[in-house]
């Protein structure tokens, strides 16, 4: 089972896009449905996000 984690800036626990390690992203009102991603691929995400707000 994968283990689903919230961003830290998530006010509420519904209305929240939550991350599994190695499986994908989801949305926390649907959460048996989720978008893969391989970890390549979100570890340039962050990249990509990181250099913009830093």
């Amino acid at each position: 089972m994968t283990e689903w984690r919230k961003s830290s800036y998530s006010a509420t626990d519904s209305d929240c896009v939550e991350i599994g390690h190695g499986v994908g992203i989801r949305d926390s009102k649907a959460p048996a449905a989720h978008l893969p991603v391989e970890p390549a691929t979100w570890e340039a995400f962050l990249r990509l996000v990181t250099d913009h707000t830093g």
